[in-house]
């Protein structure tokens, strides 16, 4: 199965060169299932437990030949060859596992998923961008916590996440390669000091701001 993303990671992905366009954009549709799973399931535990078998699958690619689920074959020929692990993709789970409590995240289950999601994802894009990664993953942090704050069906929660968006400094500048990522980020960053309600994504202003981005790194 496959699970779109939304316009603004397509726009961004637009950007990154062709040759590493596919390799992102797999890696990116491996979060939104990851997401899904949450999304999908009422039961907590049933949820990790689904969660514990995508990450457990996922380190076995590195050893072994992908099941037979598409997702996982996708990895396995997009993201293997580029240099990703499956161990490294697998980290990805513990940040989605961190809102599975039972109460509203508390600010370390916050800091976990903003890290263990969105840190990950964006510093293992920009190394599929040739980049190491490591101020690519603060804005993943910023990105992630608004992305929860924005799908959020609690005031309270999307409130706690905004708070530790905004928490979060940014580069100044993106380099030209990690631009695709950075007009995310920046967009986030936007979100997160005008607060609730949300603009639309897609929307022209949004799209704008990331054709800014992407001229000017800021």
């Amino acid at each position: 199965m496959t699970f779109n993303l939304d316009p603004e990671r397509r726009l961004a992905l637009a950007y990154v060169p062709a040759s590493r366009r596919e390799a992102l954009e797999t890696l990116w549709r491996l979060d939104v299932t990851l997401g899904l799973v949450l999304t999908t399931g009422r039961d907590p535990m049933i949820s990790r437990i689904r969660l514990a078998w995508w990450r457990d699958s996922l380190e076995k690619l590195d050893a072994t030949p992908p099941p037979a689920e598409p997702m996982l074959q996708d990895v396995a020929r997009d993201l293997l060859p580029a240099g990703l692990t499956g161990a490294g993709l697998a980290a990805m789970e513990e940040g989605w596992a961190a809102l599975l409590v039972p109460e509203a995240p508390a600010a370390h289950d916050l800091n976990l998923y903003a890290t263990a999601r969105g840190g990950r994802l964006f510093a293992l894009s920009a190394q599929l961008l040739g980049d190491d990664g490591r101020d690519a993953a603060k804005g993943g942090e910023v990105w992630a916590l608004v992305d929860l704050a924005r799908h959020s069906g609690s005031d309270a929660e999307a409130s706690a996440a905004l708070a530790a968006a905004s928490a979060r400094a940014l580069p100044s500048r993106w380099p030209k390669r990690l631009r695709p990522l950075g007009m995310l980020a920046q967009l986030a960053r936007r979100d997160a000091e005008r607060g609730i309600p949300f603009a639309p994504q897609g929307s022209p202003a949004r799209l704008l701001s990331m054709l800014r981005h992407r001229l000017t790194g800021r």
